[in-house]
């Protein structure tokens, strides 16, 4: 296994005020050339929006975006005609293809906003744009991880789909769980992100927002030491 530890302290941000932004990729005006990507993953941001605040109408394509709300929710419209609020258990999915217009606004006019935003190349271009959302039981399949995001091809209905060979999982853990997180295939890799807690990978202590990359493997081992949130992307190594 060829791992990379990345300290929350080691991630790039911004704050505008109305959103307070920390970035695990290069993204804006924080840019390392060591952290572009990882395989397909190319953005996971960590946003906290003001209430009745969020990211107006604005234009992307040929991208998978995956929003994972934290706290509160997000009232989402797009060129297409879809209007939601997302909140947490619930995940977002949008195939951009040969373009969509969006908007995410704080759900609420008196409490901030938490979410995870993702970006994931797709694996092909230029088709037509979706929308989906779904809510997922992460308590009541607590001490496992919650298949949220497949592949198109692969995709049993449980799981949202994308246009991209990636695999998201998400579950809520009790402290002392031995958990062997598994690969789907050799081009596989997975990136951890602890949302809450603390875990042990390898002899790694990991830490709320702290982040855990690992190649060449086929089951990741983790050990929780406290209630945890975690969140693990296994997105193909070769695009």
């Amino acid at each position: 296994m060829k791992s990379q530890f990345l300290p929350k302290e080691e991630r790039g941000s911004t704050n505008f005020g109305w959103l307070q932004a920390n970035f695990s990729f290069s993204f804006g005006n924080y840019h390392n050339p060591d952290r572009i990507q990882f395989g397909a993953l190319r953005v996971l941001n960590d946003d906290t929006i003001a209430s009745g605040m969020g990211f107006g109408m604005h234009p992307h394509e040929n991208m998978e975006i995956i929003t994972i709300p934290l706290q509160g929710g997000l009232t989402h419209r797009d060129s297409m005609k879809n209007q939601a609020t997302v909140k947490f258990g619930e995940v977002q999915v949008m195939s951009a293809g040969t373009g969509i217009q969006h908007s995410e606004m704080n759900a609420s006019h008196t409490e901030e906003a938490k979410t995870l935003q993702l970006w994931i190349f797709p694996e092909k271009q230029n088709v037509t744009p979706r929308y989906d959302q779904k809510k997922f039981d992460l308590e009541n399949n607590r001490n496992s991880f919650v298949n949220i995001v497949s592949p198109h091809d692969k995709n049993d209905g449980n799981a949202l789909w994308i246009y991209q060979q990636a695999y998201l999982h998400l579950g809520i853990f009790d402290e002392e769980q031995e958990l062997n997180y598994k690969i789907a295939t050799p081009n596989h890799g997975a990136y951890l992100f602890l949302i809450e807690g603390e875990l042990e990978i390898d002899g790694q202590t990991i830490k709320s927002r702290d982040a855990f990359s690992a190649t060449a493997l086929e089951t990741l081992a983790i050990t929780t030491k406290k209630k945890c949130k975690i969140l693990i992307i296994q997105p193909p190594m070769k695009l």
